[in-house]
């Protein structure tokens, strides 16, 4: 076990405040390990204030953040906890990244010659090309025009018909009100504090796992069903199928919630 700096008796530590925070939540820790990626027995013992297991001082203080987020809690003040406790153990020189640094740069200062020697080869060329147009005198500059011009007014023309589908990160209102018939149609918009969000398809594929700050929204839509794991739910809104349905759940609330073509049969 990675022994630091002892908290006060009425502070919890990191891991217990965690585990509580999770127990609190109604997750297990296989659920945890899932929804974060972070494997059972590193869950397990950062629970335990074991953090030998992360793989150095920079892993362990990810693995707080990332939990701390799954379970609901502000991951700030235990990182902060975690650093005061810990900081016998933090390296006080970092070696490796400065060695790291320095290859990188090193490596890509070889790559310079040969775009120059590129650049050059293309400059010739274009210069030999620009010559033989030139002087072969077969079409003037007029008669070249519209053949240069008409691929460009083509590709306008054409750029209207891509794709229609709004952006995943900055849907609108109007794009979930014409849901197609049969699928269902979730956005989850942060109103207040961010809010860690885990979404899933129908099929179980993931969809969508990352935080969303105040402000932001992100839209899902699938022939099944649409489930969502809200760390944070009380600061955000959803619409399902066009119908604004309210708070996720409450401040601090991890929700788990499913939605079909049918619903909203809730708010």
């Amino acid at each position: 076990m990675s022994i630091g700096n002892s908290p006060p008796d009425d502070q919890p530590s990191v891991g217990r405040a965690l585990a509580q925070a999770r127990v609190a939540a109604g997750l297990s820790i296989d659920e945890v390990s899932t929804t974060t990626r972070v494997r059972v027995p590193i869950v397990q013992a950062i629970e335990q204030d074991d953090f030998s297991g992360c793989g150095g001082d920079v892993y362990a203080r990810g693995h707080i953040r990332t939990i701390a987020r799954a379970v609901g809690i502000d991951p700030e003040p235990l990182i902060d906890q975690y650093v005061a406790e810990h900081a016998a153990e933090t390296a006080p020189a970092p070696v490796a990244p400065l060695y790291e640094g320095e290859r990188i740069r090193s490596e890509r200062r070889r790559p310079n010659w040969t775009a120059a020697m590129v650049a050059a080869i293309v400059a010739v060329i274009g210069f030999v090309g620009f010559t033989a147009l030139h002087s072969g005198g077969g079409k003037s500059t007029a008669d070249s025009t519209p053949t240069a011009t008409a691929p460009t007014g083509t590709a306008s023309h054409r750029s209207p018909s891509g794709n229609h589908a709004p952006s995943p990160s900055q849907p609108s209102n109007s794009a979930i009100a014409a849901a197609p018939p049969g699928k269902v149609t979730v956005k989850a918009s942060v109103e207040d504090r961010s809010s860690w969000i885990l979404a899933t398809d129908g099929n179980g594929k993931e969809l969508y796992q990352h935080s969303l700050k105040k402000g932001q929204s992100m839209t899902w839509t699938d022939d099944k069903k649409i489930k969502l794991v809200v760390g944070n739910a009380g600061s955000v809104q959803l619409f399902v199928n066009g119908k604004d349905i309210g708070r996720a759940g409450s401040q601090g609330q991890v929700a788990h919630l499913t939605f079909t073509p049918g619903d909203p049969t809730q708010g």
